[in-house]
C-alpha cells in the first residue's frame, strides 16, 4: 500500500517510529542500534528502516527539514501505516544561557510562526505539546541512564536564514531552542489522535560560540537515541 512518498506495505513499520530529520541519521540508527535492521523506504531519498532494539521491532526514518516535510511523512505514517508513535530525534539551536553544546531538550511544547495550523480553522491559536505518556517516560529514561535533559518549550520556525534578532524576544518567554518540526508533528498527532515526542540535542548556540558540525550532527548525538529507542 504505497503511498505518494513511502513504497513500504503497512506491515513494514513497527508501532513507534524514531524520526531524524537527516536520513543518513536514519542509516545511522539502524546501522549502529538496531539488529536485523532491513531498509523499507527509498522514495526521494528518504530513507527508513525497521529492525529490533533490545528485541522489540522499532522502526526509524528521516524527515526532511521543514513543517512541510515532516507534515507529509508523519501523516502517511500514522494515517496509512498503523504508526502510533513518532518520536523525532533531531537538532536544534539553543536560545537559553542555561544549555549548551550537545545538552538534550525533551520538547514539552511547540512555538511556531508557521501557518500549518491554518487547515484546521480554529477560532483562535491552537498550542502543539507532547504526548505526556511518551514525555514522562523519557525524562524517566533518562534520569535513570544519568543523562542530564532540560524540559520545556522550543519554536519550531519556517526560517533558517533571519534577517533579524527576534530571537531574543523567544528566549525573553522562555523558549529553550528554535529548531524546523516538532509543531507540525505534535500538531498531526493531536488531529489523528496519535502520541509524539521531540527529543532534541543542541547542535549550535546563539548565545555562546558552540557549533557541530554536519557529520558531527549526523553521527554523534547518541544521548538522544539511547533515550528514544529506552522508550519505543
Amino acid at each position: 500500500m504505497p503511498t505518494p512518498h513511502i513504497q513500504a506495505e503497512c506491515k513494514d513499520f513497527a508501532e513507534t517510529v524514531l524520526m531524524p530529520g537527516d536520513p543518513l541519521r536514519a542509516k545511522f540508527v539502524a546501522e549502529n542500534f538496531l539488529t536485523n535492521a532491513v531498509n523499507i523506504n527509498n522514495v526521494r531519498g528518504m530513507l527508513a528502516f525497521t529492525g529490533e532494539y533490545n528485541g522489540k521491532k522499532v522502526s526509524v526514518m528521516g524527515s526532511g527539514m521543514g513543517m512541510p516535510s515532516i507534515g507529509i511523512y508523519s501523516y502517511e505514517l500514522f494515517k496509512h501505516y498503523g504508526v502510533n508513535n513518532i518520536i523525532r530525534i533531531g537538532s536544534c539551536g539553543a536560545y537559553s544561557q542555561d544549555i549548551h553544546i550537545r545538552d538534550v531538550i525533551l520538547s514539552q511544547g511547540a512555538c511556531t510562526d508557521s501557518n500549518y495550523a491554518y487547515q484546521y480553522a480554529l477560532n483562535g491559536t491552537f498550542a502543539p505539546i507532547a504526548d505526556f505518556d511518551l514525555l514522562r517516560s523519557a525524562y524517566e529514561a533518562a534520569s535513570n541512564m544519568k543523562i542530564k535533559v532540560t524540559v520545556g518549550n522550543v519554536l519550531s520556525s519556517d526560517v533558517f536564514y533571519k534577517v533579524n534578532d527576534n530571537w531574543k524576544r523567544w528566549a525573553d518567554m522562555g523558549v529553550l531552542a528554535v529548531e524546523m518540526e516538532t509543531a507540525a508533528l505534535y500538531m498531526n498527532a493531536a488531529y489523528l489522535n496519535k502520541k509524539a515526542l521531540s527529543i532534541l540535542t543542541v547542535s549550535d548556540h546563539f548565545i555562546y560560540d558552540e557549533y557541530t558540525t554536519s557529520q558531527e550532527r549526523e553521527t554523534t548525538f547518541a544521548d538522544m537515541i539511547k533515550i528514544a529507542l529506552a522508550i519505543a
